[in-house]
């Protein structure tokens, strides 16, 4: 028996045999060809083959994560059709005289290593996804390399030096009991996946993956990061038992359903969803949040070619309100910039995107594209509970000139006679030092704080949440972090408004009694979190 241990990046227990996958480094040769004509002719089949494979995983991914979390796989089809990409591919097979196989393998290595390099943190977050285009394109010329989860036929942990997104999201669930990687991090996209699909799983194992061996005995405990080989029988009674109750435990979480989260003393928290996409409303009702804390507009004007039109975001914005029957949908107008780019925005390089020209500034920039969200977002008012919120404020006059660009919203459509709730709730996200400063100041001005620990981590620390190397020092429940969000949450009591959280540390369930504590209000998380929290929630005595 052997102990491993890497980090838990999904919660859960697995018991039985190992199956690794291939490994495409280790078997990439390297062959000279004399028909450059027809190896060109295989590369061009195998793309459309992989762009064809894409597509299918999107749409498919819809349905089981939602649409935030099926973004990437676009991403992915927008990389493979890249020309500058593709062109490295074919002059390495015109000029080298290289078999395709290993001219996208090099050229997958070297846009990888260029992407790596970057300051950009957009750019550097797409290095693991060229990997992931190149992998799917060498399998799409040789079928000999496929990485085996296709052709699972008994329930199997899975191991891979690193399972890319693409692949993670088409495990079967019958078949994969839980998978282990030597690469990764709880942040990748494959980790994040595996929580949303409840797939136990353990990544960044390191040297340690090499002591794996494929069809050994393993037990995966995705919680704290091990994995135990060969397990002695005391052993594999002990996780038998943890496994049982960990399923016991999600059956409990199940029967709060229709509970509300409330301390023993009666203090209640209003536990919500955060969504990128209405199909995601699925989830929410799913996992009977109390409504939706974090609606990230972005996907309208990520999925279009062209900035999205009024009429096509009054159905989206509609269609959300309608689906969630009166419970109140915070929408974030739109976050663009940083990580998440349009070509169409014509966005300037920039040497720090995190702290450059995004979000709100865009907004107030660009008040062409501003007034077209609003109008959109107020016109929808009438179909359900809408609440706007409006991201990386850092003054109150940005708050005073949008609150004047709404009520201008307001009057122009009362004056084409298009109905709209006159109560519409107007809150800021508190993401900033600068607003956490503010925050008394600001709260006079507005219905509601809703605090994004995400960048208001990344900001006090002065930490880059994106930068693996530094990772470790991007802490949520760092004291000061924790004294930013006490502050915001004491102005917004001394104001008469709510506190809410929609960061990742909202579902940090070692921190729910401490936001309780202080005076928040709200908590929104990912839906499948939804109960967790409810439960945490109700067992706290102030």
């Amino acid at each position: 028996m052997k102990k491993i241990h890497g980090i838990g990046a999904s919660k859960g227990y697995a018991i039985g045999a190992l199956t690794l996958c291939v490994n495409i480094d280790d078997h990439i040769e390297k062959k000279g060809i004399t028909d450059v004509s027809a190896e060109l002719s295989r590369l061009e089949a195998a793309k459309e083959v992989a762009v064809e494979a894409l597509n299918k995983i999107y749409l498919n991914a819809l349905k089981r994560v939602g649409e935030a979390n099926s973004m990437i796989f676009q991403i992915h089809i927008m990389m493979l059709q890249d020309e500058d990409y593709f062109n490295a591919i074919q002059d390495a097979i015109k000029n080298d005289k290289v078999n395709a196989e290993y001219a996208v393998w090099q050229a997958g290595r070297q846009f990888a290593e260029m992407f790596s390099q970057m300051d950009d943190e957009y750019m550097r977050g797409r290095s693991a996804d060229v990997i992931d285009i190149s992998k799917r394109l060498i399998r799409s010329l040789d079928k000999n390399l496929a990485n085996g989860l296709d052709s699972l036929n008994t329930p199997s942990v899975v191991g891979a030096v690193d399972l890319m997104p693409s692949e993670t999201v088409q495990m079967d669930k019958n078949m994969v009991l839980a998978f282990v990687t030597r690469e990764g991090s709880k942040s990748s996209h494959s980790a994040i996946l595996a929580r949303t699909m409840g797939i136990p799983a353990v990544v960044g194992l390191a040297d340690g993956y090499r002591e794996l061996t494929d069809g050994v005995s393993i037990i995966v405990d995705g919680a704290v990061g091990d994995i135990i080989l060969e397990p002695d029988t005391q052993t594999l009674t002990e996780y038998r038992k943890k496994q049982k109750d960990f399923e016991n435990y999600q059956h409990e979480l199940k029967l709060l359903k229709g509970t509300k989260a409330v301390t023993k003393n009666g203090t209640v928290i209003e536990i919500n969803a955060n969504i990128g996409h209405p199909e995601d409303v699925a989830m929410v009702l799913e996992n009977d949040a109390d409504g939706i804390g974090l609606f990230r507009s972005e996907f309208l004007y990520m999925e279009s070619k062209n900035f999205p039109s009024e009429e096509e975001q009054f159905k989206a914005y509609k269609r959300v309100l309608e689906k969630m029957g009166g419970k109140r949908v915070i929408i974030r107008t739109l976050d663009l910039g940083a990580d998440k780019q349009v070509p169409y925005l014509d966005i300037p390089h920039e040497e720090n995107p995190a702290m450059g020209y995004r979000a709100i500034r865009i907004c107030l920039d660009r008040q062409e594209l501003f007034v077209t969200q609003l109008r959109a977002l107020i016109r929808a008012s009438a179909f359900g509970k809408l609440a706007i919120m409006f991201p990386m404020i850092i003054s109150v006059d940005e708050v005073r000139q949008i609150k004047s660009i709404v009520e201008k919203v307001k009057k122009d459509l009362s004056d084409e006679k298009i109905a709209f709730a006159p109560d519409i709730e107007i809150g800021i996200m508190i993401e900033t030092p600068a607003s956490v400063m503010l925050s008394d100041l600001l709260a006079k001005e507005v219905d509601f704080f809703s605090i994004g620990t995400n960048d208001l981590t990344q900001y006090t620390l002065a930490v880059d949440r994106m930068n693996h190397t530094i990772s470790k020092l991007f802490d949520s429940r760092h004291p000061a972090v924790l004294r930013m969000i006490e502050k915001t949450a004491e102005s917004a009591k001394n104001a008469g408004i709510w506190v809410g959280i929609c960061g990742e540390s909202a579902a940090d369930t070692s921190l729910t009694e401490f936001y309780v504590k202080i005076g928040v209000s709200e908590l929104s998380v990912t839906p499948s979190a939804v109960l967790e929290l409810r439960k945490a929630v109700q067992q706290i005595e102030l």
